[in-house]
């Protein structure tokens, strides 16, 4: 357990630095440059791992395959133009109300209803609207929050169209599509600078590659719920390398905000989890003991195997959770 919490902590502390160090080619290459240099680095590790035949995608297969494609173009684009705007603690933060919001949906609990409550007091406290705030950076923020809802429902959808990785290798492959243009401007303009490049491709390697490979060895360890909860704490690690790398140092109500955020997404995602182990036992016909061995299977199935806490392949997490599958194609929270 010990092993998995290091690993997690690890992966959390990876996935920001890559994100702070992308910033930093902001300058030379701008947020679309970085975001297409990541996109493509995805593409180049997940392609010749999952190799799906794109000639045999049905058209069921294919439309949430391009949806997805095109939501992690965007999911991407506003988050790093939202780091650039408004730093990067308080654009992760607001990204994470998207997993937030679909761990809510649907739910009529006071406990949820509280939770989504305190989001709302959470964003106000964390802008505190005025004449200097920035509103195009936080719509941005909360644009990628919605992009990353949209992540978690389209690769549920995914996950029982088409095996492993094969929907997001494609959908990363649109996505560098999408940004082939974006690299020809560029090019043509000169702007494609070594350290700026080294820069985006440590970018894709720490938020992308080192997360997502960290991730599927936690979970291998670490209960799904707890994996869950501890994604909770990425906007304060992120608000963290913001303050290292960058210099962005954040205002006490920022801090408060972040805080508040960060305990409501934890709450929502805890109460999501435990109420679908309590339905899982009521299903079957268990009492409290009972389901606490049927979740305590469910977490430590072997890697792979189709009952693991709602994964497939050890690759995603159930969207009933409100939490989401190592992102290698995009920032993971940053």
């Amino acid at each position: 357990m010990l092993r998995g919490i290091a690993t997690m902590i690890g992966s959390g502390t990876s996935n920001q630095v890559g994100a702070a160090l992308g910033a930093h080619a902001f300058g030379t290459l701008g947020p679309a440059g970085v975001v297409a240099v990541r996109q493509f680095v995805a593409a180049a590790v997940l392609w010749p791992v999952a190799r799906p035949n794109l000639r045999r995608f049905t058209w069921p297969q294919w439309w949430p395959t391009l949806l997805l494609g095109l939501v992690f173009a965007t999911m991407n684009l506003s988050l790093y133009t939202a780091i650039d705007r408004i730093g990067l603690g308080l654009a992760v933060t607001l990204e994470f109300l998207g997993p937030l919001a679909v761990a809510l949906a649907g739910s009529r609990t006071r406990l949820d209803l509280l939770c989504a409550a305190g989001a709302c007091l959470g964003v106000y406290v964390l802008v505190l609207p005025g004449p200097a705030s920035d509103y195009l950076g936080v719509g941005l923020g909360l644009l990628a929050a919605a992009c990353w809802a949209a992540y978690i429902l389209l690769n549920r959808l995914l996950g029982t169209r088409l095996p492993g990785l094969e929907a997001p290798a494609a959908a990363t492959l649109v996505s560098a599509t999408l940004y082939l243009p974006v690299a020809a401007v560029l090019l043509a303009r000169g702007r494609l600078d070594g350290t700026a490049i080294l820069y985006a491709v440590a970018a894709g390697v720490l938020s992308s590659v080192v997360p997502y490979a960290a991730d599927l060895v936690a979970l291998r360890t670490v209960p799904a719920r707890l994996f869950g909860v501890f994604m909770s704490v990425h906007p304060v690690l992120a608000a963290l390398a913001g303050i290292v790398i960058l210099g962005q140092l954040l205002a006490p109500h920022e801090w408060a905000g972040i805080a508040v955020i960060v305990t409501t997404n934890a709450l929502a995602v805890h109460s999501a989890s435990a109420r679908r182990a309590s339905g899982i036992g009521r299903a079957t016909g268990l009492g409290k003991r009972s389901a606490a061995v049927a979740r305590r299977l469910r977490s430590t199935a072997p890697h792979g195997e189709p009952g693991r806490a709602g994964h497939h392949d050890g690759e995603r997490h159930d969207a009933e959770e409100g939490q989401q599958m190592p992102r290698l194609d995009s920032a993971h929270a940053g």
